[in-house]
């Protein structure tokens, strides 16, 4: 057997290996196919039909991570976007709005992304069901700014959520409570997707149930799912046919993502006579956004470069603030018909995102995703607008729930705006320990939130709590060893200091 190995052609032996490696994905695909119609045998009526959509996508998904082999880009392919593909806000700022704002407002559709839970934040339920500011959820932040535009210019712009089946059943409960509001608001679900095993490649699940043994065998796929399901709900056409074009896609949880009319503008108004059916909102990278996505232009078109994509031989070059200088907000504006075209002819193209998981019992899963951004490179004319960083205010932890709930930010029609007090145009940097993680225990931490217009950096580790009206300034460090508790007693200023060891304060 080694003479006859050895007496082959190394081409005649890749050739051999290749058709080896195609019986083994056809073998797979098959046996994929087999369980996923075992599952579907165990439900029935308009559930077995939205299943058998989902499941459609779920097996081009699974078809193309078979095919892949290693990163996605060849690195020496990349380049720098050429200067016109990334435009600066301030030029399309600078050519005005027009008398007729309300007959663009009429063609644009909000869409926010609704399908994460709050568990990071120690919450259950949807993560844009958790209170921001003065009692008010994310949820709600978006439904006062969509309202306020409404009323301001009389208009109809609609909002759309995009729910898990995490979140739905618990988002549509609360939507009754804007029934009087001055908002059209819709849902529709992403896609039910079944974990893989990570040793026999097929899915965990073995009925189409979601509690009992079933209850962590799903997942959704990755907000690059909108396109399908979005599609497949009958909306898209729907508000086609009520005269939509545009649609705004943001995280519910980014408070800076609110309608922007010159952007919307410079879309409808069509400069150079193309029309242009995708934008990614950019902005300027800190050491603080290395992981983000950034904008790169390859095979002649403008692509998302995410950090999963890049060979590990480049990663610190994709970090690098002076090479790839932007990042990707995932504020994004898509047209209807342009996405309506892309999924009928099957033409949205999306990297596969391979994300690992163990499930409580130590299972090892694998989850397949897309990104939503990804698809720019599908768009014909796509273009990114570099925003300020005002655009980007994602509350993903409490350290960012402290900026918003702070005297830094003013409140005003449900959109938060920079105080005009501060003198610098950047967040501090706040960096608050595991004893915080939890809203209900980060609430309990502060009797109220502290003054932090001139603070330029926190840090808080341990069992530490504030009275009311603290005010922090400048670099502030404060660290109870294990064991130790502080209390910052009520009206303390904290300017430049670094707080340790025990310090309580008791009421006589």
């Amino acid at each position: 057997m080694s003479f006859y190995v050895e007496g082959l052609s190394r081409g005649v032996l890749n050739g051999k290996m290749a058709q080896f490696q195609e019986v083994m994905r056809q073998q797979l695909e098959t046996s994929m196919d087999r369980e996923l119609e075992k599952l579907l045998s165990t439900v029935k009526g308009a559930e077995a039909e939205v299943s058998k959509k989902d499941f459609e996508g779920f097996k081009d998904l699974f078809h193309r991570f078979l095919q892949v082999k290693g990163p996605s880009v060849d690195w020496a392919k990349i380049n720098r976007p050429p200067e016109d593909s990334i435009l600066p806000y301030d030029r399309i700022k600078a050519s005005g709005l027009p008398d007729n704002m309300a007959d663009s407002l009429n063609k644009l559709v909000v869409v926010k992304l609704n399908g994460g839970l709050g568990t990071s934040m120690g919450c259950k339920g949807p993560k844009s069901l958790i209170s921001v500011r003065n009692e008010n959820t994310f949820l709600d932040l978006t439904v006062q700014q969509i309202e306020h535009l409404n009323k301001t210019y009389n208009t109809s712009v609609p909002l759309v959520l995009m729910n898990s089946f995490n979140t739905d059943e618990d988002t549509k409960k609360i939507l009754q409570k804007y029934t009087h509001h001055r908002v059209k608001i819709h849902t529709f679900n992403q896609s039910r997707y079944p974990r893989i095993n990570k040793e026999s490649l097929l899915p965990v699940a073995k009925d189409m149930g979601m509690t009992g043994e079933n209850a962590d065998v799903w997942y959704p796929p990755g907000h690059g799912n909108i396109y399908a399901s979005f599609y497949n709900s009958g909306l898209l056409d729907q508000l086609i046919a009520e005269g939509k074009e545009y649609i705004f896609v943001s995280n519910i949880d980014n408070l800076g993502a609110t309608v922007d009319l010159h952007i919307l503008h410079h879309l409808l108004r069509q400069p150079n006579g193309k029309r242009c059916e995708f934008v990614m909102e950019v902005t300027d990278k800190t050491r603080a956004d290395v992981k983000g996505g950034t904008l790169i232009q390859y095979e002649g078109k403008l692509r998302l470069l995410e950090i999963a994509q890049v060979p590990k031989a480049h990663v610190d070059e994709f970090k690098s603030v002076t090479k790839f200088k932007i990042f990707n907000t995932n504020n994004l504006w898509i047209s209807l018909q342009a996405i309506k075209r892309l999924q009928e002819q099957n033409a949205m193209n999306m990297e596969v995102i391979v994300n690992p998981k163990t499930l409580d019992g130590g299972l090892n899963v694998i989850q397949l995703e897309t990104a939503v951004g990804a698809a720019i490179k599908s768009f014909d004319n796509a273009l990114g607008i570099n925003v300020p960083r005002s655009r980007f205010l994602p509350v993903k932890t409490t350290s960012d729930l402290l900026l918003v709930m702070s005297n830094l930010y003013s409140l005003e029609a449900g959109s938060l705006t920079m105080s005009q007090k501060r003198e610098f145009p950047t967040t501090p940097h706040v960096k608050l320990g595991s004893s915080f993680t939890k809203v209900q225990e980060y609430l309990t931490r502060f009797e109220s939130i502290p003054d932090m217009l001139e603070l330029d950096h926190l840090t808080v580790s341990g069992d530490v709590t504030f009275g009311k009206n603290v005010s922090l300034k400048g670099t502030v460090i404060i660290i109870a060893n294990h064991g130790d508790r502080i209390d910052i007693p009520a009206g303390a200023m904290l300017e430049n200091k670094i707080v340790s060891g025990n310090l309580r304060i008791l009421d006589h």
